[in-house]
């Protein structure tokens, strides 16, 4: 663990040049005490690290010295498609590999690439969970994710909406969508299903491994199935009149349905309303997305959802009357 440690407190300081030690022990989360111990463990190496005093000093190292231990282990070299990602990244384990992979890329980059892969770095950011919603507890996730890695069979604890199962599955993939993570699995029969890591309740990683199935490819298979998903809620089509503040609102109450739904809207009257069909789920769902909408929709049809709609705001003005 120190070895590598020197390692990344090296190349921190090849990419960066002068940093101070608490800058360096945030970034490699050990204590300043600790950057002053290897840094001196470095001098005694040969590796000639240089101390400037005062308010704008720091280390850094001897002008034109440059490491070429740059090799990159199997865990880093995987890490580094989720570079985007860094929080994800730690939710599987992998946030060291990650910041590790990324030094040694810096140090291995010419200056005028390293400089700008900085600037990237600066100035974008992905952030992959929900607005106003925290990231589900995935506590069981690092060992899914190594049980995919090495292809090995899981013995799961599940919670489901109807109850509990145990189950012996075989996974495939793990995905993260919308800041949910989702563990793609094979499921006796050649059956592939999908279930969100949240809800396991325990899992064991089994001796035996498990062979792929033949042609089976992660993306399309998520692609397959949230088309399929989308098809089987959203069967229904209402027909709404629309404010423009409705207007507004529906993208963001409705997602891609609702855009898909302005996209084909009639003119707007006199008064800027309009007419659209929206694909939507359920009635039970429906009249509670709808109600989302207030006074800037209204449903002219079909009539059962109308009169389901006129029901229960009738019940709430009874109730807050």
């Amino acid at each position: 663990m120190r070895a590598d440690r020197l390692l990344s407190l090296l190349l921190l300081l090849q990419n960066r040049g002068r940093t101070t030690a608490p800058e360096l022990a945030a970034e490699l989360e050990v204590s300043v005490r600790t950057v002053y111990r290897d840094i001196d463990a470095l001098g005694a190496s040969g590796v000639p690290v240089l101390a400037d005093r005062g308010p704008a000093g720091g280390y850094r190292l001897a002008d034109g010295y440059r490491t070429r231990l740059t090799g990159l282990t199997d865990a880093q070299a995987g890490s580094l498609f989720l570079a985007g990602v860094p929080g994800p990244a730690q939710d599987l384990g992998l946030g060291a590999d990650l910041a590790a992979a990324q030094l040694k890329l810096q140090a291995a980059l010419p200056a005028q690439l390293a400089g700008r892969a900085r600037q990237v770095q600066e100035r974008f950011h992905l952030d992959a969970t929900a607005w106003f919603r925290d990231a589900d507890p995935v506590p069981h996730l690092a060992r899914i994710a190594q049980a995919v890695w090495d292809q090995r069979v899981l013995h799961a604890h599940y919670r489901r909406w109807r109850g509990e199962v145990r189950r012996e599955l075989h996974p495939l993939g793990l995905v993260l969508k919308g800041g949910i993570w989702y563990l793609v699995a094979g499921v006796g029969d050649d059956a592939v299903r999908t279930y969100r890591v949240a809800r396991f309740l325990a899992v064991d990683t089994a001796e035996d491994g498990f062979e792929r199935p033949a042609g089976f490819e992660l993306a399309a298979y998520w692609q397959d199935s949230t088309d399929r998903l989308e098809a089987a809620l959203r069967r229904r089509t209402a027909q709404l009149r629309l404010s423009p503040r409705g207007r507004q609102l529906l993208p963001m109450q409705f997602g891609a349905a609702g855009t898909r739904a302005l996209a084909d809207a009639g003119p707007p009257d006199a008064d800027g309303w309009v007419q659209i069909s929206l694909a939507v789920e359920s009635e039970a769902v429906a009249v509670g997305d709808l109600l989302r909408l207030g006074t800037e929709a209204e449903v002219l049809g079909p009539p059962e959802l109308r009169r389901a709609l006129a029901e229960t705001v009738t019940a709430l003005a009874d109730r807050y009357a």
